[in-house]
């Protein structure tokens, strides 16, 4: 399919998540797309809402799903404020995929760490359920940071997977930082996985193999910082430390120069070189994180 036409997309349901998330799972009106459309975990497409606009947004379905994907949009400006009105049935238009989103083949034989924090949790649920579905890697490690328990995107999955993601090879820890007795209660079921702090708390008591493991890391931008100093300080390689940097992608297609960052050595589009970087990458591009 062409990644620069726009191709229209039925909304088949839509999920409330929290009060200011829902989930969006469509599938392209022509069978023929729907069955080519594919993409790696990372990746993103355009939404286009006809008359309104169009906006980037990270898929947070997993490729090994076929048949539909899914959007977890966030209510914070006109454009999705709109999206969020929009029931099942409904219609818009889709262009992509867009961007290089993670390495998996490279990675696959490796422990992954996954470290979500807040929405970042969205682009990671690809990652984590590809993972699980291919059954090609090693231990799997989810830390997911979140405000409060009204907060936790994808409560089902993350409680089930706090249940039984040990059976399949999947560690779960979630770090919560505003109290209420449903926190309390995750905390009392599922101690030590489950504490009171932020996301760097949950590396307390944890040993990781360095040299076969990969970071993956998504969340609010002053989350990298902390993380991936407690990363560095265990050791693991900058080469073997992934982000995603989505926050400042526009039109997708590097033409509208929003997402450009570094200097005039090193220059690169956020949306066309990544939005998957490595830790490498961010330390010789200026502004990048």
């Amino acid at each position: 399919m062409n990644p620069f036409q726009t191709y229209d997309a039925r909304i088949l349901e839509v999920k409330e998540l929290t009060p200011r998330e829902k989930l969006f799972t469509l599938r392209f009106v022509d069978p023929e797309i729907n069955k080519e459309f594919t993409y790696k975990p990372g990746q993103f497409v355009i939404v286009d809402i006809r008359g309104f606009g169009e906006f980037p947004i990270s898929l947070c379905s997993s490729p090994t799903r076929t048949g539909y994907f899914q959007l977890c949009v966030r209510r914070v400006g006109r454009m999705t404020k709109y999206m969020h009105t929009l029931k099942e049935g409904d219609i818009i238009g889709i262009r992509g995929p867009y961007g290089n989103g993670f390495p998996m083949e490279e990675m696959e034989g490796s422990n992954l760490l996954l470290v979500a924090g807040g929405l970042g949790m969205a682009p990671l649920r690809s990652v984590l359920w590809y993972a699980l579905d291919s059954g090609k890697y090693e231990q799997i490690y989810l830390f997911y940071g979140t405000k409060s328990y009204e907060d936790i995107l994808f409560r089902d999955e993350i409680i089930h997977l706090l249940k039984h993601g040990e059976a399949m090879n999947c560690r779960v820890k979630l770090a919560y930082e505003v109290e209420s007795p449903s926190c309390i209660y995750l905390e009392k079921g599922f101690a030590p996985k489950v504490c009171k702090g932020v996301v760097t708390d949950l590396f307390r008591g944890e040993e990781f193999d360095v040299e076969n493991t990969y970071a993956l890391i998504c969340g609010p931008p002053v989350m990298y910082k902390f993380v991936i100093k407690e990363l560095l300080d265990r050791k693991l390689s900058p080469g073997r430390i992934y982000m995603t940097l989505e926050r400042r992608m526009r039109c997708g297609i590097g033409k509208c120069g929003h997402c450009i960052v570094g200097t005039s050595t090193s220059i690169k589009y956020i949306c066309k070189d990544g939005p998957v970087f490595t830790y490498w990458e961010a330390l010789s591009t200026r502004g990048l994180i």
